[in-house]
């Protein structure tokens, strides 16, 4: 059996009568509030993803590039930030990217096609939950723009099934390539190169059998490295990489 001497005894009692006026003397705290909820983000304009057809793409677009003009993105990945800038007579493919990008499309989406020594491939996901209709863009391949290393082009169905070289409305791709003599990039090409084009693909690198087939729209500006980073990443036979490239893409000017 346990005792207590007096003096342990009283300091106790005291104590907790102490804690106990201490607890009848403060005064309540005040009942929680909610938070308040959080503004709801004023609507990007634009037209509604769903709207766009093949009949009205490109008068949707062109009036859309009129009224929000950009010419720069940053789109970001786990591997670095590709600086790329929009060309401005390609204006239907500039405005249909800059579109989806403020939508948020991309931010949906991952580098679906890596083939090292090539091409990345973007725009697709089994996890996108952004509704758009399917409609394609009409080519606008100009001669000055060629798929050099770092090149931003759309990607589209082959000849057969697309005569008319239309666009995907979401499958963009960056150009890898590697450096070829003036004659293999000639050889290559499916067109006439300019002697400024032959030593751009003999000391940047690039893929000239894509010259005249697709549209090139964009360019890299800062960042390359990243292509081949992303483009070295392990892949499945379907060329999708084993670990998920995420995307997303913010409009700068």
């Amino acid at each position: 059996m346990f005792s207590f001497s007096w003096p342990a005894l009283r300091y106790g009692v005291l104590l907790t009568a102490a804690l106990g006026l201490g607890g009848c003397n403060q005064t309540p705290p005040p009942a929680e509030t909610a938070a308040p909820a959080a503004p709801t983000p004023p609507p990007v304009p634009g037209p509604e993803l769903t709207s766009l057809r093949d009949s009205n793409a490109v008068a949707l677009l062109t009036e859309y590039g009129k009224a929000y003009p950009a010419s720069e993105v940053i789109v970001h990945t786990r591997h670095g930030d590709l600086r790329v800038k929009l060309y401005d007579d390609t204006p239907i493919h500039k405005a249909n990217f800059l579109l989806l990008a403020r939508k948020g499309v991309f931010d949906q989406t991952v580098f679906n096609r890596v083939v090292n020594g090539f091409a990345i491939q973007g725009g697709r996901s089994d996890h996108r939950t952004i509704r758009l209709a399917r409609y394609h863009i009409p080519p606008e391949i100009r001669a000055a723009h060629f798929h050099k290393r770092g090149a931003l082009g759309m990607a589209r169905y082959d000849d057969d099934q697309n005569p008319g070289k239309l666009s995907s409305n979401t499958d963009f791709y960056f150009v890898q390539g590697e450096k070829l003599t003036p004659y293999q990039a000639q050889a290559m090409a499916g067109r006439k190169l300019t002697p400024e084009q032959l030593k751009t693909y003999a000391t940047v690198g690039g893929v000239p059998s894509l010259d005249g087939k697709y549209t090139v729209f964009g360019e890299v500006v800062e960042g390359l490295e990243v292509i081949d980073k992303i483009a070295a990443e392990p892949v499945d036979p379907y060329k999708w990489p084993k670990k998920d490239v995420d995307i997303k893409i913010e409009v700068v000017k």
